[in-house]
């Protein structure tokens, strides 16, 4: 179960010219590293949602991305590009020396997963896909199915607001927030590692790749498709998902054809952070999954 934990370790790395910072808890052999979502968030609920896997003998390494938390925030557009992004998590792989890894992604952090895996698979030992897409045309026209359950009334205000570039009206917001409750985080109290990463989300990589909110995508991934590539990726995959996920569960299925040797678990009583929601449901699926594919298997 998950618990805030300190890490063992704190590296700042250099990236591009900038500071990075990784933390790692454990000693373990096999090494779960993280990619958390945003992008623009600082890896704070991902981290400490998975750090508790030292328990069972693992490695696990997080660190903020370029733009986020302790890292260093420069605010040049050309740096927030996945293809950049992925030159750091292999930037940072190699500079702890971790070999090949379990690579988690979560939402973001999940295209970031596919495309660094199609770029280096040498370094991967397994891919657990949490919450996330492979096609974003595809996820659009979801994420419109979504916002239409909020009634047609709802979806033309919401409409008129984002062609006239008002999205910080009270009206829409309150219509933001209630997707929010309903496919990001059902939980009524969020806990604290998430509600850090969120006070302290940088708006500039998150703007530029996806977009102003989770339900409008404007940036420079949203014509992003994998799915056609994905058959490339031979390692084991574990895809994860909620029955009320924004990244939805038809995401998660077409990710699972598209692969060659994958699982995929749907969490019935969760939106987008099924090891916040259903914690005890959660933990013994990726352990699970991670046993069967480890050095003792």
């Amino acid at each position: 179960m998950w618990r805030e934990i300190a890490p063992d370790r704190r590296d700042e790395i250099r990236v591009d010219g900038h500071k990075v910072v990784a933390y790692s808890f454990g000693s373990g052999p096999e090494t779960v590293l993280c990619l958390n979502g945003g992008p623009g968030l600082p890896c704070d609920y991902l981290r400490d949602a998975h750090s508790c896997l030292i328990d069972q003998g693992y490695r696990v390494v997080a660190f903020d991305q370029l733009g986020t938390g302790a890292s260093d925030r420069p605010t040049d557009p050309a740096l927030w590009t996945i293809t950049r992004y992925v030159e750091e998590v292999e930037t940072v792989r190699q500079a702890l020396g971790l070999g090949r890894v379990h690579l988690l992604g979560h939402s973001w952090g999940g295209w970031l997963s596919v495309e660094y895996a199609l770029t280096h698979p040498e370094a991967l030992k397994t891919v657990i896909l949490e919450d996330t897409a492979a096609d974003i045309p595809h996820l659009i026209g979801e994420l419109e199915r979504l916002r239409a359950a909020l009634g047609p009334e709802t979806v033309a205000m919401m409409q008129r607001h984002e062609a006239e570039g008002t999205l910080d009206h009270p009206v829409y917001q309150a219509a933001i927030t209630i997707l929010n409750h309903r496919h990001v985080c059902r939980l009524d109290h969020w806990p604290a590692p998430v509600k850090r990463s969120l006070d302290d989300w940088n708006m500039g990589p998150y703007g530029t790749i996806q977009g102003p909110n989770e339900f409008l995508y404007t940036g420079n991934l949203k014509d992003w498709n994998r799915l056609p590539d994905m058959r490339r990726i031979n390692v084991p995959v574990l895809i994860t998902c909620g029955e009320h996920d924004e990244l939805t569960p038809a995401c998660a299925l077409r990710m699972k054809l598209a692969l060659p040797n994958a699982r995929l678990h749907v969490f019935p009583n969760s939106s987008h952070m099924p090891f916040y929601e259903e914690p005890h449901a959660y933990y013994p699926v990726l352990l699970d999954f991670l046993k069967a594919h480890g050095a003792t298997a």
